[in-house]
């Protein structure tokens, strides 16, 4: 895990020299997120629902944890998914920019000393063989990378797998079309996971439907606990 770390690393540099980054915010140069600019970004505030994190406008849990049991032990995302939250995973996800992988992690990195989990290791939720063929990386490895070299945890990859190429999520209706998209469509390859407190690592939540269809697969192969930790929330 180090030496790709190290090899991300030089290509990042090497990818400086000849291309300075911009902040994606401002415009001014040197990052790809200025510190003004990450202030500005769009915190998740209480109250939340405690399983899923979903904004609410009062206390308690959300009427979809309230009505549906739930393999995940919480979700936490330090950000909406808004504005220049937004436009920062898109960039990630969808432009090759790979190099934001390293504020944004420290930024989940920041909110994870700020409000701890317990984890022995991070585990990235997968992408199917086929889109990881097509992307060329994974937006959630990538940040579980950077998370796991700010913080000494250990990043298990390859465990837990994606079965099923399923649909996106953000195409669903409806978080009940969502949960049945992804039933079923994650296993665990290996007991590697045995016994472990997993953070699992994602960039987006919607619904939670992926990830607590990832933590169902964990359970099943042993982990003593799972939690989700997202950059951005959908409101």
């Amino acid at each position: 895990m180090t030496s790709i770390v190290q090899l991300d690393r030089l290509k990042e540099a090497l990818l400086d020299l000849l291309f300075p980054p911009r902040c994606l915010g401002c415009g001014g140069g040197g990052s790809f997120l200025c510190p003004a600019c990450c202030d500005t970004l769009p915190r998740l505030v209480p109250p939340l629902c405690p399983r899923c994190g979903l904004p609410l406008a009062a206390g308690g849990s959300c009427p979809s944890c309230t009505r549906t049991p739930l393999s995940i032990e919480g979700i936490r995302s330090p950000f909406l998914m808004e504005g220049l939250a937004r436009e920062a995973v898109h960039q990630l996800k969808y432009r090759n920019l790979r190099a934001l992988a390293c504020p944004l992690g420290r930024l989940l990195t920041d909110y994870l000393e700020s409000s701890p989990r317990p984890a022995d290791a991070l585990v990235p939720v997968p992408l199917h063989r086929r889109r990881l063929r097509e992307r060329g990386y994974n937006q959630a490895a990538l940040l579980a990378r950077e998370v796991g070299r700010n913080t000494g945890l250990s990043v298990v990859e390859g465990s837990l797998v994606r079965r099923r190429d399923t649909p996106a999520q953000a195409r669903a209706a409806s978080a009940a079309e969502r949960r049945r998209n992804v039933e079923e469509a994650f296993y665990c390859r290996d007991g590697k996971l045995r016994g472990k407190r997993v953070l699992l690592i994602d960039d987006v939540c919607t619904t939670g439907a992926t990830l607590d269809a990832c933590a169902h697969a964990l359970r099943e192969a042993g982990a003593l606990s799972v939690w989700g930790l997202t950059l951005a929330r959908e409101p």
